[in-house]
């Protein structure tokens, strides 16, 4: 049996590859015609032969309450999604623009405080994040830049407007996917790949080691990627990034404090690092200044940071825009520092430390999503319209015990894509998560990771929670 799109089921959505009127977006015809052209049995051979992909290549996940193993392949979906050249231009200057506000941010925060000041942001908001660190008051991390490394969740409404969901600025995770993706589809449908123009993402890896060598301690620049170990659920990322820059991947028992500086223990004796690209939170890089109960940092780094020996990227402190209530005030830092308006828009929220908006999501847990300040992968979060009475009376008690660590948005129907789902294509709802380099300039991957809600009707597309991805394809100028 052919593929057709005659059946595709709209609904009140918005399509990415399907009009309202059931044409096909201009940008997505070639694609549209080569699944036209294919059986049902010929994706479900592709789908087949990129699962062994998966499997031989090692791009998997670990998820921690997995009672049945802690390693799974990722799932991937073979049907791309793709962006027009003039929809990424847009979004990758609102990145930008975003990434420079929240960077000046940070900056205050641990110098000036100005934003607390001048009452842009509440001193007991801003303080009273998690991510805050005062140990870190006073710290100019290498060139000025905090957040070089940036996850920026995007989804796109029933309106077809892109908002921004959330800022990842600890340790994003994802890129690796997004490569590999990509390598993927190179083999299961080379004709196709090789029929449309796409921009490459395969220089990413190169654009992240000239960002590490650009913000290093001095001009030797030996680099190394931190990783917590093979535990860790993004540990295929970790050692992939070091492999694909030539450079080393360490354990925290591989490192060591000698003579202010940082050390890595080898064969030959120590050897000097001068920029650790963390993929550990920053409250456990040391346990002499932060959690004095961490196993995963080195004891005296902070010190050899404070003394400017060692860059870290992210530099630590950046968790304190990484706090989803914090979130809540970049469209008036995008203001306050650049005088701008912002080119992409934050989803309406409600702060939960706020009493009015406490009392309108405490009357409304049933249509909102709510969600812990500091939770990632979809977990400490309510979805309203799919939650039991139960779960709401749960939250209900969470929230008035401490309204500061909620936010709470509307149950925004996320847009979707056609998704092969083995016997048929039928429309799945999608995010984007673009990835964006700050160093000598700021660079964001044509792209991103893709992540698709694969079971029916669900909005969460976090791996950990029955998620997918697919490659993403932004279309050359």
């Amino acid at each position: 049996m052919s593929i057709t799109f005659t059946d595709y089921e709209l609904h009140h959505f918005f399509d990415e590859m399907v009009s309202h009127d059931g044409g096909i977006r201009h940008h997505y015809q070639v694609l549209a015609d080569y699944l036209n052209s294919k059986t049902i049995h010929q994706l479900q051979d592709r789908q087949s032969y990129i699962n062994k992909l998966l499997l031989d290549l090692g791009i998997t996940f670990n998820v921690y309450s997995d009672s049945e193993g802690t390693e799974r392949i990722f799932p991937f979906d073979l049907i791309p999604r793709i962006i027009d050249p003039p929809e990424w231009a847009t979004i990758e200057r609102g990145l930008k623009q975003r990434i420079t506000a929240l960077n000046l941010f940070i900056d205050d925060m641990y110098h000036d405080q100005k934003i607390i000041k001048d009452k842009v942001i509440p001193a007991d908001i801003a303080l009273s994040s998690k991510g805050y660190l005062p140990q870190c008051s006073g710290l100019t991390p290498s060139k000025g830049i905090w957040c070089h490394i940036t996850g920026t969740d995007l989804i796109r409404d029933r309106d077809g407007q892109y908002y921004v969901l959330e800022d990842n600025l600890r340790c994003p995770s994802g890129v690796a996917y997004v490569l590999e993706n990509r390598e993927i589809m190179k083999r299961a449908f080379s004709t196709l790949v090789q029929s449309i123009e796409i921009e490459p993402v395969s220089n990413y890896p190169t654009k992240l080691l000239e960002l590490l060598k650009y913000v290093a301690a001095n001009d030797q620049r030996t680099c190394a990627v931190l990783t917590p170990g093979i535990y860790n659920s993004a540990y295929f990322e970790h050692s992939f990034l070091a492999r694909q820059m030539g450079i080393e991947l360490v354990q925290p028992n591989d490192l060591v404090v000698h003579n202010h500086y940082l050390m890595m223990k080898t064969t030959r004796g120590l050897q000097k690092i001068d920029v650790l690209y963390r993929r550990v939170d920053d409250t456990y890089l040391d346990p002499t200044v932060f959690n004095s109960d961490s196993m995963l940092g080195v004891p005296g780094i902070f010190d050899v940071i404070r003394r400017g020996n060692v860059s870290v990227v992210n530099a630590p402190g950046t968790g304190v825009a990484d706090d989803k209530v914090i979130y809540c005030y970049v469209p008036k830092m995008i203001s306050y520092y650049l005088g701008e308006t912002p080119l992409i828009p934050n989803v309406e929220t409600y702060i939960c430390s706020n009493p009015t908006d406490l009392d309108h999501v405490l009357n409304n847990l049933d249509t909102l999503v709510v969600k812990a300040a500091n939770e990632a992968g979809g977990y400490g979060m309510l979805v309203g319209p799919h939650s039991t009475v139960a779960e709401q009376q749960e939250f209900r008690a969470k929230l008035l015990d401490n309204p500061r660590n909620y936010i709470a948005q509307p149950t925004l129907q996320f847009s979707r894509c056609p998704s092969f789902m083995g016997e048929s294509i039928e429309g799945r709802h999608v995010d984007l998560r673009p990835y964006i380099l700050y160093g000598e300039d700021i660079y964001v991957l044509p792209g991103g990771l893709t992540r698709v809600a694969l079971r029916k009707g669900s909005l969460v597309v976090n791996s950990s929670q029955g998620g997918g991805s697919k490659d993403t394809w932004v279309l050359a100028k």
